[in-house]
C-alpha cells in the first residue's frame, strides 16, 4: 500500500500544512491549541506579509497578498479548542513558465528525487517542494506565538540574515531588536553589511544567478526547563525544525562547531547566582544543556544553501533519461534568506510552544 508524504509537525501543538505552488492554495490545519484564545485574521497577517514574495526589487516578482482566511476553530474571537484551518489562496500562479521542468529535473532542486521516491509530482514551480508551503508554517506560528505570550509573558523570538555569500556581519545580540531587523529589505542588522548584501543579491540576479548564507537566530526571556530528553531535546528539535526548511544545508546551537576547537574549561559555562536565579557566566551552550532550556538566551543559526532554479544553462537529465541541458525560467528569489528570517523566527515559536505546553501538563504533576 503507497504511503503519503509526512504533512505534520509537532506533539501537542500540532500542525499540517497543505497545497500546491501554482495550485489553488495553501494553508494549515492547527490541532492542539488552547480553547478561549482570541484569535482573528489580523494577528496571522503581519507575519505572512514580512514573509510574502514581491516586497523588495531583492526577492521573486511574483505578486501574491498572501491574504489569510481563518476557515474554523475560532466563533466570535475565541479560539473553541478545536483544529483551526487557516487557508491563503494563490493568486498569481503561473504554471505555463514551468512547463519545460516537465521533463527535465532541475539541478540541486526536489524534481528528481521526488520523482523517484513517488512515481509522480507536481512540476509547476515544484509544487509541494516550493517555499510557498511555508505560508502555513508561518500562520500556525503567530497562532504559537500568542500561545508564548499568555504562557510566558516576555519571551521574544528574532532573526536576522548574519552573511551572504562571502559577506558577514557584525551584530550585537544583546542589544538588536525588531526595528534593526527591518530596517533593510535584507533583513540585517549592521546597516554597512547590508549594503553590501544587496549589491552582492541584485548582481547575482543579473548573471542568471543566486547566492546563500546564515541566519542567525535568538529566544530571549525563554525559561529554564523546555526540552524533553532524550530524542526531543531542545535543539534537536529546532534542528528537525529548521532542516526541514527548504534550501538549508546546516544548523548549530551555542558554539557549534567552534566549540569542537576548544578546550572543556574554555567552553563550560560556569554558574553564579543573581537575584535568586540560576544563570551562567557565558552562554557557550546557547541556551540549551542536556536538551534543556536553561534560562539563558537560546542562539542558534541556520545555514541557506544558494537558490537550485537558476536561469544558467546547466546540465541535466530527462525524465526519460536522457542527457540534454536546462535554462530555468519562473520568478525566483536570488536568495532565499530576506525571506526566510520569518519562516526561522516561525519554526522556533512552533517549537517552542510545543514544548511550553508539554512543560505546563508536566507542572500539573506532584513532584
Amino acid at each position: 500500500m503507497p504511503v503519503g508524504m509526512a504533512s505534520t509537525f509537532g506533539t501537542l501543538f500540532r500542525i499540517s500544512t497543505w497545497g500546491e505552488s501554482h495550485g489553488g492554495g495553501v494553508g494549515v490545519v492547527i490541532d492542539g491549541c488552547p480553547p478561549r484564545l482570541p484569535l482573528s485574521e489580523a494577528d496571522i497577517q503581519p507575519d505572512l506579509d514580512r514573509r510574502r514574495p514581491g516586497q523588495s526589487d531583492i526577492v521573486t516578482p511574483r505578486k501574491e497578498s498572501d491574504t489569510c482566511t481563518i476557515l474554523s476553530g475560532v466563533f466570535r474571537g475565541l479560539t473553541l479548542g478545536t483544529p483551526i484551518s487557516i487557508m491563503v489562496r494563490n493568486s498569481d500562479a503561473r504554471p505555463d513558465a514551468y512547463r519545460e521542468m516537465e521533463t527535465h529535473f532541475r539541478p540541486s532542486h526536489a524534481d528528481f528525487t521526488y520523482q523517484a521516491k513517488y512515481g509522480v509530482r507536481n512540476w509547476e514551480g515544484g509544487g509541494r517542494s516550493s517555499a510557498r508551503e511555508t505560508i502555513g508554517r508561518v500562520a500556525a506560528a503567530a497562532v504559537a506565538k500568542k500561545v508564548l505570550s499568555l504562557v510566558h509573558p516576555g519571551l521574544e523570538i528574532l532573526a536576522w540574515v548574519s552573511a551572504v555569500h562571502d559577506i558577514t556581519s557584525l551584530v550585537d545580540a544583546g542589544t538588536v531588536g525588531r526595528e534593526d531587523i527591518e530596517a533593510n529589505p535584507v533583513r540585517c542588522p549592521d546597516p554597512l553589511a547590508a549594503a553590501a548584501m544587496t549589491d552582492r543579491i541584485k548582481a547575482a540576479r543579473a548573471a542568471g544567478d543566486s547566492v546563500g548564507g546564515v541566519i542567525e537566530g535568538l529566544v530571549r526571556g525563554c525559561p529554564p526547563g523546555l526540552g524533553e530528553p532524550v530524542f526531543d531535546r531542545l535543539e534537536a528539535d529546532l534542528a528537525k525544525a529548521m532542516l526541514s526548511l527548504p534550501a538549508t544545508k546546516g544548523f548549530e546551537v551555542g558554539s557549534g562547531f567552534a566549540g569542537a576547537c576548544m578546550t572543556g574549561s574554555e567552553h563550560n559555562d560556569p554558574y553564579r547566582m543573581e537575584a535568586g536565579h540560576v544563570r551562567t557566566v557565558g552562554n557557550r551552550s546557547g541556551g540549551v544543556q542536556g536538551g534543556i532550556s536553561n534560562g539563558e538566551p537560546i542562539t542558534f543559526r541556520v545555514a541557506f544553501k544558494p537558490t537550485a532554479t537558476i536561469s544558467q544553462c546547466q546540465a541535466t537529465v530527462t525524465a526519460a533519461g536522457e542527457d540534454s541541458t536546462l535554462a530555468a525560467r519562473g520568478r525566483h528569489d536570488p536568495c532565499v534568506l530576506p525571506r526566510a528570517v520569518p519562516i526561522v523566527e516561525a519554526m522556533t515559536a512552533l517549537v517552542l510552544c510545543d514544548h511550553a505546553l508539554r512543560q505546563r501538563a508536566l507542572d500539573c504533576l506532584p513532584r
